[in-house]
Order: structure tokens, then C-alpha cells, then sequence
């Protein structure tokens, strides 16, 4: 369920929300995890962000971005610089804002393999959350590659994927893959409904949990059998730490209490 920190039985009114942003809230409302907000506005800030990442995974479907491993990789030399194994760092004096959204653009002149694709969306997603100014602050030397050398992000681990909602990442192992096409060891995916997610790669796209298998299935070694699988752990950016950069593009919440009821709008 989800509790407020300054008052855990102060209830709290989700007409404001989206259909999507009720939908996260009403799950995580019925959970029997307990997830602590300081504030409306934080609860609010994560529902915005959760709902930015469903979008910008469906932009980035959309955006003739190629499949490649490390080795193989492409981006567009105006904003980055392609390094050695693979991995795209900003050039100096770019903005950060500017070369994100430049993939969804330009998206043809780009070639990357799943964990990129996935820490593509975690940064367009956030730059909508908190606006151009402050992302290109926090993010001068940009660089992307995998989300777990990504520790600007702030990600969180949790074990338990049936808690898993909307913009959390997940991950399909492949436990009897191919040597040689390593880059089908697993599946990075980005959730967006109750069982449907977006992968980057060949046959993947916006596509359901057995979608997914069945194409890293055909990707194991000759004569074995191990299917591949969702494991248990997911990840998502730490919400809080960036709630405080949420008024580079809008007002907070205005919090009323009347009655019993607490009143959101923003």
C-alpha cells in the first residue's frame, strides 16, 4: 500500500490522475509492500515519470533504431562520440537534452543492443520529468552504454517481480545461449502493461512475456533445451532523489485538506 511518511493514515484523492497514473497507483495501493512517500507531490512525480517511460518506449519503438552488439555499434557523430567498446559519450559542450531526443529523430543513423536501448528510454523519460535545464546539468558527460555502469541514474534494485508495474525493467535470462551470438544471453525490457513490455532486437518490440521467450529461444545452443525465462529481480530509477527537480517544468501539487480527504491538483 502506499503510505505518507509525514501521516501514514492521511488519505489521499486520485481523480487528478490519467488512466495510466491510476492504474500504478491502484496497484501499488491493493500491494501488501508498503511504499513510503514524504509527500503527494513525490507520489505524484513517480506517476508522471512511470507514465513519461511507457511513452518514450513506444517513441522508441518507433524510431527506426537498429539492433547491434557493442562491437557493431552506431550513433550520430554531430552528438557523440563512439568509444572503443562501444559505448556513446556526449561531446564536450553538446547538450545532454538535445542528443537523447536526437535518437528518437534521427533514429536510423543509430545501432545498439537492448541494455542501451533501456537507459535511452530511463534518460528521455527523466528530461521529461524534469525539464532541459536541469537534465543538462545533471548530465554534462553523458554516457550510455549499460544501465548497471549507469549510476547517475540512481536505479534501485527489488526482488519481487510481482510487484513489478508500469516503466519498471526487467530482465529475461537465456541461460543456454549461443556463443555465438552472445548478445542473446537475455532480454532487457521496459514493462508497460500487465503483460506486455518493449525490447529492443531482432523479433522483440512491443511484445508479450512469452513473445519474448520464444525468440530468445531460438537463439540456444545446438541440442539444449533450457528455456529462457523472467527472473526475479527489477529495477527502476530512484524517483525521489529526482522529485526535487520536478518544478524545471511544473508546479507542485497543491495539497488541500478537506475533511478527511486530502485534495491533489497540479
Amino acid at each position: 500500500m502506499i503510505v505518507f511518511t509525514a501521516n501514514r493514515s492521511l488519505p489521499f484523492d486520485a481523480s487528478p490522475l490519467s488512466e495510466l497514473e491510476k492504474s500504478i497507483y491502484e496497484q501499488k495501493m491493493m500491494s501488501a509492500v508498503e511504499y513510503l512517500y514524504d509527500s503527494a507531490d513525490d507520489l505524484l512525480f513517480e506517476l508522471r515519470f512511470r507514465r513519461h517511460l511507457l511513452e518514450t518506449s513506444l517513441a522508441l519503438s518507433k524510431s527506426g533504431i537498429h539492433f547491434a552488439g557493442f562491437n557493431d555499434s552506431k550513433c550520430n557523430d554531430m552528438y557523440w562520440e563512439r568509444t572503443p567498446n562501444g559505448r556513446f559519450r556526449l561531446k564536450k559542450g553538446e547538450s545532454a537534452r538535445k542528443a537523447i531526443n536526437d535518437i528518437f529523430v534521427h533514429g536510423h543513423m543509430y545501432a545498439f543492443e537492448c541494455s542501451t536501448a533501456v537507459i535511452v528510454v530511463l534518460y528521455q523519460a527523466l528530461s521529461k520529468s524534469i525539464g532541459p535545464r536541469h537534465f543538462d546539468r545533471l548530465f554534462p558527460d553523458l554516457l550510455l552504454f549499460d544501465w548497471e555502469y549507469n549510476r547517475y541514474l540512481h536505479l534501485i534494485e527489488r526482488s519481487n517481480v510481482e510487484e513489478a508495474v508500469i516503466g519498471d525493467v526487467l530482465y529475461f535470462d537465456n541461460p543456454d545461449f549461443s556463443s555465438s551470438t552472445p548478445w542473446w544471453r537475455g532480454q532487457n525490457v521496459i514493462k508497460l502493461d500487465h503483460n506486455l513490455y518493449y525490447g529492443h532486437g531482432h523479433g522483440v518490440g512491443i511484445v508479450t512475456a512469452q513473445e519474448v521467450i520464444t525468440v530468445l529461444n531460438r537463439f540456444r545452443k545446438p541440442y539444449y533445451s533450457k528455456s529462457a525465462h523472467l527472473t526475479p529481480p527489477f529495477i527502476h530509477p530512484d524517483f525521489s532523489y529526482f522529485s526535487k527537480y520536478q518544478s524545471a517544468i511544473q508546479e507542485p501539487a497543491l495539497i488541500a485538506l478537506i475533511g478527511s480527504m486530502t485534495y491533489a491538483g497540479g
